[in-house]
C-alpha cells in the first residue's frame, strides 16, 4: 500500500513510518519544509497549504500529529497551541481528501480517550457517549468533527482514540520511569482510578491492521485496562523496587494543572472495535506491558 503519514517525527509517527517501511509499504511524509528526500511532500497547516495531487495514488492517510499536552504545563497559551495543532492538521486532510476523487479513500485519524471524560469503574466501549466538561473531551469532539468534510465525500474514517502509549522513548512514562527505577514511584492520589493503556508496539500494529479492517467511526487504541496503582506496580516489579510512595492528587494538580485530569481521572475503555476486527495484542494485560518495556530498555 501507499500510505502518507503526517506526524512522521512524533512518538507514534516515526514508530508507525518505521513498521510501515518494514512491511513493505510505501509510505509518503508530510513535512513542513521543503522537501529533502523522494519521500517527503511539504504542506502548511497554518496557511491550509496541501498539493492534493500529491495524493493522488495513495491508498490511505494517517493523521497523527499534535502538540504534545503533557510535555509543558497546560497554560491558556498552550492550550490553544494544542487545539490549534490538531484541529488545523485535521481539517486541511479532510478538506483535501473531500475535494478529490482520485485521491485516498480511507483517513486514519489521530484521537483520544480523553474523549469520555472521568467515568469511575464504567466499562467504556466505542458505544458510549462522549463526556463533557473537560478540556480534553471538548478538545476530542471539534478533533474529530473536523473529519467531517471528509466522511461527508464518503472517505473511510476511524477515529484513533488512543490511551496511555507505553514506551521505551519516553511519552506518558517519560517522567515515571525515572522515578520508578529509583524507587521513588507510586500511586497517583488514590490510585483506585482506571488507566486505559498500550505498548507502543501494539499502538502501531493496530494503526497498519486499521488500514484494511472493515470498520469506520472512533477505535479505542488500548489493551486491558488497570488501576493506577496496578500499573505503577507492575514497573517497579520489572526494576525490583518499591512502589509504595503515594503521589497526592494536590501536588499533581499543582504541577500539572488541567492535564492531571487524564492521570487523575478514570477511563476504563476497552478495544471493543479493535478486537472485533480480529487484531490481537502482543500485550494484553500490564504485566507483559511492563516486561516487554524492560526488554526494549535493556536492548538499547
Amino acid at each position: 500500500m501507499r500510505i502518507v503519514v503526517a506526524g512522521s517525527h512524533g512518538l507514534i509517527g516515526s514508530a508507525l513510518v518505521a513498521r510501515l517501511t518494514e512491511q513493505g509499504h510505501d509510505v509518503v511524509r508530510l513535512v513542513r519544509r521543503a522537501p529533502s528526500a523522494d519521500d517527503e511532500v511539504a504542506w502548511d497547516p497554518d496557511e491550509g497549504r496541501l498539493d492534493g495531487g500529491a495524493l493522488v495514488g495513495a491508498d490511505a492517510v494517517v493523521n497523527v500529529t499534535g502538540v504534545s499536552a503533557a510535555s509543558r504545563p497546560l497554560t491558556p497559551a498552550r492550550k490553544q497551541e494544542v487545539v490549534r495543532s490538531r484541529l488545523r492538521t485535521t481539517a486541511l486532510l479532510a478538506r483535501t481528501l473531500a475535494a478529490r476523487t482520485d485521491g485516498p479513500r480511507t483517513l486514519l485519524q489521530g484521537s483520544a480517550i480523553g474523549a469520555y471524560g472521568d467515568r469511575g469503574d464504567a466499562v467504556l466501549t466505542e458505544g458510549e457517549p462522549r463526556g463533557a466538561g473537560t478540556f480534553f473531551a471538548e478538545l476530542v469532539r471539534r478533533w474529530e468533527g473536523a473529519t467531517a468534510p471528509a466522511e461527508a465525500a464518503g472517505v473511510r474514517v476511524v477515529h484513533l482514540r488512543t490511551g496511555i502509549v507505553l514506551s521505551p522513548r519516553g511519552g506518558a512514562l517519560g517522567r515515571m520511569l525515572p522515578l520508578v527505577r529509583l524507587g521513588l514511584a507510586g500511586p497517583f492520589g488514590s490510585g483506585r482510578q482506571f488507566w486505559s493503556w498500550i505498548t507502543l508496539d501494539d499502538e502501531v500494529r493496530a494503526i497498519e491492521h486499521l488500514l484494511t479492517a472493515d470498520v469506520r467511526g472512533p477505535v479505542n487504541l488500548v489493551a486491558e485496562p488497570a488501576r493506577n496503582a496496578d500499573v505503577v506496580a507492575a514497573l517497579a516489579e520489572q526494576w525490583h523496587r518499591p512502589a509504595f510512595v503515594r503521589v497526592p492528587a494536590w501536588a499533581l494538580r499543582l504541577v500539572l494543572g488541567d492535564f492531571s485530569q487524564e492521570v487523575l481521572g478514570s477511563v476504563r475503555a476497552i478495544p471493543a472495535a479493535l478486537a472485533a476486527t480480529g487484531f490481537e495484542h502482543e500485550h494484553p494485560e500490564i504485566e507483559t506491558a511492563a516486561a516487554w518495556l524492560r526488554s526494549q530498555l535493556r536492548s538499547r
